[in-house]
């Protein structure tokens, strides 16, 4: 059993990805289940529906729950970027429903690692290079995930590849560390681990599941994509990864190209883009957020298979 096993007490070093829209208890718990550990994605939840899915995600994970043969209350984690609005009172939340694993993201964890730690919750922060991994071990977290930039949604300026990235950040921290961006198959499991990873974080087939809280819309629509069908734009911005064939994904495209200016960016992408594209569907005018890995997924799965084909 590795460092990330023992960490989580799970059976497998595999970990779901948060993701905002995608990751409700129906996902997470479904991963704890098969032996990994599922994430909530607290990033598209207000607190009381953060609250909800806390709960719901203990009681299918709770001994004698259906699906649970361990004897045991199976473990799960939530997701938090740093950047949410209500945090103050995401965290008390967090500490009141007795979340165990908190992932972090989006900012620095330095501010929440102390107070998280202080109640008990291990901690473990997302990074896109080698410096910041440094920087979490200073701040004492538990573990980093360490994302290179073929993953799906929000990504590190840097742009460095997860093949990269890993032995940088293994050499760099004595942290164990997750291997995120891009990942999806068995034989990418184990080259990770050939790199150094004692685990990995796999975000788009998880996304693409039949447990997903996805829209039906989004999932056909990234489905079997071809290579190259994602493209990382809004650089000026927040860099994301983003599904081409969608009328939003060209129209920033053709602005970027056109020397758009970051506030016309910012007025164009308004407000509840990724909830209109990956939880309502709108293909044309929602934020179709997806990693690389997609062109690889050819059809929906549920949980267990994707896990069984994993292990």
């Amino acid at each position: 059993m590795n460092r990330i096993c023992k960490l989580f007490d799970i059976k497998y070093p595999i970990i779901s990805g948060g993701m905002v829209w995608c990751s409700g208890w129906r996902l997470a718990s479904a991963v704890s289940l098969n032996g990994g550990l599922g994430l909530l994605g607290a990033g598209s939840m207000h607190p009381d529906n953060l609250r909800h899915h806390i709960r719901c995600c203990k009681e299918a994970l709770k001994a004698g729950a259906p699906g649970n043969t361990e004897g045991r209350d199976l473990p799960f984690g939530v997701n938090v970027p740093l950047l949410y609005p209500e945090m103050e009172q995401l965290m008390e939340i967090l500490v009141e429903e007795g979340v165990k694993i908190v992932f972090t993201s989006a900012g620095s964890p330095k501010k929440w690692t102390p107070f998280l730690k202080q109640h008990g919750i291990t901690v473990v922060h997302v990074v896109s290079s080698s410096l910041f991994a440094k920087k979490c071990e200073e701040a004492g977290v538990d573990a980093v995930v360490a994302e290179g930039f073929e993953a799906g949604g929000h990504n590190g300026r840097e742009e460095t590849t997860t093949m990269c990235l890993i032995p940088a950040v293994c050499e760099a921290t004595s942290l164990p560390v997750v291997a995120a961006g891009g990942i999806g198959l068995k034989c990418q499991i184990e080259a990770c681990r050939a790199l150094g990873a004692e685990g990995v974080q796999i975000g788009t087939r998880f996304a693409l599941s039949a447990e997903s809280s996805a829209h039906e819309n989004f999932k056909k629509h990234c489905l079997g994509m071809p290579e190259g069908g994602t493209k990382l734009l809004l650089k000026k911005l927040a860099p994301a990864r983003l599904a081409q064939g969608s009328l939003f994904t060209s129209t920033v495209a053709q602005m970027e190209e056109n020397g758009a200016s970051k506030e016309e960016l910012a007025a164009y992408l308004g407000k509840g883009r990724a909830r209109k594209g990956i939880f309502e569907g709108d293909i044309d005018e929602g934020e179709i957020e997806i990693g690389q890995i997609c062109s690889m997924v050819k059809e929906i799965e549920t949980v267990e298979q994707i896990m069984k084909s994993l292990v």
